[in-house]
């Protein structure tokens, strides 16, 4: 085939000093190597900031919705007495619990039911409830309550809380009693918790002290 038959610029040039020169000088086809370390640079930054984003929006999110981390909102008396945690009645003294709040709702004194008030501190000291979060403080397990005792037991590695989760100092690993939310009990009897604000447990009691309520008798595990 003869070069009439291409255009002008798709005729094969003499590699002249000139022609070498504009092609050394010109944009090569395709992508460069500059150009493809550019863009992997800028997704990979897109990609960092995106997370970033997805994480700062997952942890605000249940702040904004209600859910855990923000505010939630359980009910009167009769709701909570209606949702124990075990076969022990709430009304005894025994804990229910919440799984959306990932809370144990216990009473202070079960004879006086809810009393309204803030509870900044979540020990139930001016509403008569104490709410106290779902997790062991050694490693995070979940503790039972244990009906035939009224303490709180860890099945992970055996830390013992009394009923109002007082850890007992020579039982199990658990650093300190378990850690409650702040909660707030309105005029009309309906309690709101505060799972975004948590005050950390106190430090655990010995056996026999003032200020743990001894176990009504053996243990579950």
């Amino acid at each position: 085939m003869g070069n009439w038959k291409l255009a002008v610029s798709e005729q094969p040039r003499a590699l002249t000093p000139e022609v070498l020169k504009s092609m050394r000088s010109g944009r090569p086809a395709g992508l460069s190597r500059r150009q493809l370390l550019r863009r992997s640079l800028g997704a990979g930054v897109g990609l960092w900031l995106a997370e970033v984003l997805g994480g700062t929006v997952g942890f605000l999110w249940p702040n904004l919705a209600g859910g855990f981390g923000g505010k939630v909102q359980i009910g009167d008396f009769k709701t909570v007495a209606a949702a124990p945690a075990t076969s022990a009645k709430f009304t005894d003294g025994a804990p229910a619990y919440f799984q959306v709040a990932q809370t144990y709702i216990v009473m202070l004194d079960p004879s006086r039911g809810f009393v309204p008030g803030d509870n900044p501190l979540g020990d139930g000291a001016s509403t008569n409830v104490r709410t106290l979060w779902q997790r062991c403080t050694h490693l995070g397990c979940k503790p039972n309550f244990c009906p035939s005792n009224f303490w709180f037991e860890c099945p992970c590695h055996g830390s013992r809380y009394d009923r109002l989760g007082i850890k007992v100092l020579q039982l199990g690993p658990a650093p300190r009693s378990l850690d409650r939310f702040a909660s707030t009990i309105d005029s009309a009897g309906i309690l709101t918790i505060d799972t975004g604000k948590i005050t950390l447990g106190p430090l655990p009691v010995s056996l026999g002290q003032p200020g743990l309520i001894a176990a009504k008798g053996p243990g579950c595990l």
